[in-house]
């Protein structure tokens, strides 16, 4: 997460694909899932009062969308800027930790209130029938969602000061002609249409990744072309409603991995079941790709959200061979210490607090450090 964010602007190639697609980027935020989904099975391997439980983990995800909200609703304006303070009515709602927050309580409330029987006794996939059965349901309710609501044209107003067009008012209405079903596009797909509606306008990331694509022709210092499609300017929240949906069926696959992690004892039952569920995920998840299903990050459609947990689940089963069976651990002591503090190291990052506290040592005059130069040396390049 650290290196596409901030290394980004120098080696395009690791950044989000700005629409369809896979990039380096585009695996954190299923990583993260994953691995939430995996620490819920040994959390609760054992629940002895599931109301208590529940309490605590709704209290947990609330904590966690709460902290998303503050950190990237827009209270904080980022390292060129010591203000704070945001407009409740333009708070944007969603974000990465909202996100994790909705897959966490999806998969704790399977795991504490679905009924099971051990992995022993009926075989991996049947001792957690109904886990799969709210995957299952998850996913067709968003393809159903995705594919039969109709978008009918829609509108939207920018203001003045932030249009690339020229206007006599304060503000210029853009609209965009849709009136289709089924539209994977970044203009009229259904996503964007409940985020809308639910969210609304002001509640919206609004520099969303599509802005990117060689249709909206953006310049160097981030204005969309005149002459570009009007979808380009609207907001667009890749961590919306709709697609949180498929995100918590990452986070429930990766339940499933750490039942195996709990269940079974040698290595070899492990390794084999991890491989065999992660190449049907990704086989799977290509062949939906084939038939028309796009990878998209920012829709989180189904084929996205197979193969990125199966690479997942091949990353997971690559360091358990290497530090569990063969011992390496001394090679992975740093990834054990960030992943001991990984909530704090991502509110000192997205709050720019590390930045802002590096961008502090100077030399002679404070325009010399090392953050301004990076600045001045790739972005305005």
């Amino acid at each position: 997460m650290m290196v596409v964010d901030y290394g980004g602007f120098m080696f395009p190639i690791i950044t989000h694909s700005p629409w369809n697609g896979l990039q380096l980027a585009d695996f954190v935020m299923p990583f993260f899932l994953f691995v939430a989904g995996v620490s819920l099975a040994l959390v609760y391997k054992k629940v002895t009062n599931r109301v208590e439980a529940t309490w605590k983990a709704v209290f947990r995800a609330a904590k966690l969308f709460l902290l998303g909200v503050f950190l990237q609703g827009g209270y904080l304006h980022g390292v060129t800027s010591l203000t704070y303070g945001v407009d409740i009515e333009k708070i944007r709602w969603m974000g990465i930790l909202q996100r994790i927050s909705i897959g966490y309580i999806a998969a704790a409330l399977c795991e504490i209130w679905l009924p099971y029987r051990t992995w022993r006794e009926v075989g991996f996939f049947k001792g957690y029938y109904w886990h799969w059965c709210v995957a299952f349901s998850l996913s067709a309710i968003y393809l159903w969602l995705s594919y039969a609501l109709y978008v009918p044209d829609w509108q939207f107003m920018v203001p003045a000061s932030a249009s690339s067009l020229p206007s006599s008012n304060d503000s210029y209405v853009y609209t965009v002609k849709c009136g289709v079903r089924g539209d994977l596009g970044p203009g009229c797909n259904s996503a964007g249409m409940i985020d809308r509606y639910i969210l609304g306008f002001d509640h919206m990331y609004v520099k969303p990744g599509y802005r990117n694509l060689k249709e909206c022709n953006i310049s160097a210092n981030g204005q969309v072309s005149e002459s570009s499609p009007p979808w380009c300017h609207a907001p667009f929240d890749p961590e919306g409603i709709l697609s949180s949906l498929t995100a918590a069926v990452t986070c429930i696959i990766g339940l499933q991995y750490g039942h195996i992690l709990a269940h079974l004892q040698d290595h070899k039952g492990r390794l084999s079941n991890w491989s065999l569920f992660s190449i049907s995920s990704v086989v799977l998840g290509l062949f939906l790709a084939i038939i028309g299903i796009p990878i998209n990050k920012s829709l989180y459609t189904v084929s996205y959200m197979l193969i990125t947990s199966a690479s997942a689940g091949i990353t997971f089963c690559a360091f358990y061979l290497l530090v569990d069976v063969y011992g390496y651990r001394c090679l992975t002591s740093m990834l054990e210490w960030m992943g001991l503090h990984s909530l704090s190291i991502f509110v000192l990052i997205t709050s720019n607090l590390a930045i802002i506290a590096i961008q502090g040592f100077y030399l002679t005059v404070p325009e010399n450090n090392i953050v301004h130069w990076i600045i001045t040396r790739f972005v305005h390049a």
